[in-house]
């Protein structure tokens, strides 16, 4: 039987020029590499038909071999069976309601805290009981308040930070705690306990006044941007040693990036701020447009360049968009998967209900298992090997589709009804943001590897108040 004759594959790298070097992106596993002169030029002479693979030489020939990237057309894509659920983080949806009415929420169960399903603690308990159930003897876990607005469930949060703190401390494990607020509901006192429970705080926060009271407003219709503001000062007052970040939802008429990054930097005192565009709420008047969309990108370019003279002089600007990027690519992750939800998280809704992630808590989508029956692994399974094996469009062909892996479920599911299928409709968009990730990845690697160490080996992703 003859061998099949190895070709150039060409989805399984990307070249591109930064500050006169000529780069390599290397798909598979996810790397960026230098070319030599004379690799540039070979793959240059392969791509144009000039050569084949059997007429390089022996040096380059290895170079080539090394990163994969010749070989049978069609191996680089193979499917994957999902048997595995090794879940370290719990999200408890601990209320349905909120004392905030924020016009783009994408919640459907949501209701004013009058009306509020709230998670009893024999739930909670089943919930802890069953995430360790389904991965057990892991080192560490962390539990996620979420709401709603999770506060209006406080003395739950108590209740269930003492019986998890002795759960896991007989198990040998340690338990770490998140919590997603919208900061309202915050005082002086509850600001000293969660520090002292050692929960991480995401704050939900749009910019400046102006921008935030758009859309984030109480049930009366009044901003809410005074009282956040409020109370993150006092935030800042005691969390000294404990992750404080900020979550911005971009809209239609929310997108100064630059703005909003400059003030809660700056005024607010954030060292981590990440922001959400928003593109398939149900609400569409609310969703950016294509040129809004592209602009915010191109917003997140400026604030990269930020990030990049920063990360030179070993500081961090806390743009976490692009830093989760050079995390994925510093540590070579390869996704097939858009996030970890229904494998490495699990999201227990007030219910106890098992859905695919909180944003689906209340829809009509399909939920996986319950605290008291467990993960019905084969339903959650067949799920998720039809998104990681999807073939739609070119995702399976595409230079990011490792970083990238197809877009938010909800996201599709709003968009399509389907949350298997990948989000088609911005990926140009998407592509030549991680392209100037890529590239900036490479600048401050060739000029102050050092950041790395400081800011990825060592895992200190987040920093404080």
């Amino acid at each position: 039987m003859t061998a099949p004759i190895k070709q150039l594959l060409r989805n399984n790298y990307r070249t591109m020029m930064v500050e006169g070097r000529e780069l390599l992106f290397h798909v598979p596993s996810t790397s960026v590499f230098e070319l030599s002169s004379e690799s540039a030029n070979k793959i240059r002479e392969m791509e144009s038909g000039k050569i084949t693979w059997s007429q390089l030489k022996d040096e380059v020939l290895e170079e080539f071999a090394s990163l994969m990237i010749v070989g049978v057309p069609g191996s680089e894509y193979k499917e994957v069976a999902i048997e595995r659920f090794p879940a370290k983080a719990l999200v408890l949806n601990v209320a349905s309601g909120c004392n905030l009415s924020c016009t783009y929420c994408y919640k459907v169960d949501l209701t004013n805290l009058a009306n509020s399903g709230n998670m009893t603690y024999e739930t909670a308990v089943q919930a802890i009981e069953m995430f360790y159930r389904e991965s057990p003897n892991r080192k560490d876990y962390t539990v996620t308040f979420f709401g709603g607005e999770p506060l209006s469930n406080l003395p739950l949060i108590r209740q269930v930070i003492a019986f998890a703190n002795g759960y896991f401390q007989e198990r040998n494990a340690e338990v770490k705690y998140t919590m997603t607020t919208n900061a309202t509901l915050l005082t002086p006192a509850i600001i000293n306990e969660l520090h002292n429970s050692h929960v991480d705080l995401t704050v939900s926060i749009d910019g400046p006044e102006a921008m935030h009271n758009k859309t984030r407003v109480f049930e009366n219709g009044n901003g809410s941007y005074a009282a956040v503001a409020k109370n993150i000062g006092y935030l800042r007052q005691t969390y000294h040693n404990r992750v404080v970040a900020a979550r911005v939802t971009l809209t239609k008429g929310v997108t100064d990036v630059m703005a909003i990054w400059d003030h809660l930097h700056h005024k607010l005192g954030f060292k981590e701020i990440g922001f959400a565009p928003a593109t398939a709420s149900d609400n569409a008047m609310f969703n950016l447009s294509d040129i809004e969309l592209t602009g915010v990108f191109e917003s997140f370019k400026d604030l990269g360049e930020h990030y990049v003279r920063e990360a030179l002089e070993n500081r961090y600007n806390g743009f976490s968009n692009l830093h989760r990027i050079l995390s994925d690519i510093h540590e070579g992750r390869k996704k097939r998967l858009p996030c970890g939800a229904g494998v490495g998280l699990i999201s227990v809704s007030h219910k106890g209900t098992i859905d695919l992630c909180h944003r689906f808590t209340g829809s009509d989508f399909q939920s996986f298992g319950s605290v008291t029956t467990g993960v019905d692994k084969p339903a959650l399974g067949k799920f998720l090997e039809q998104r990681a094996n999807h073939k739609e469009g070119d995702c399976a062909t595409c230079h990011i589709r490792n970083l990238c892996a197809g877009g938010c479920y909800h996201e599709s599911y709003v968009k399509y009804n389907d949350p298997t299928r990948s989000l088609l409709s911005h990926c140009d968009t998407m592509r030549d943001w991680i392209d100037y990730a890529i590239t900036a990845y490479a600048r401050i690697r060739d000029k102050n590897p050092q950041f790395f160490d400081t800011y990825f080996i060592k895992e200190v992703h987040h920093e404080t108040f």
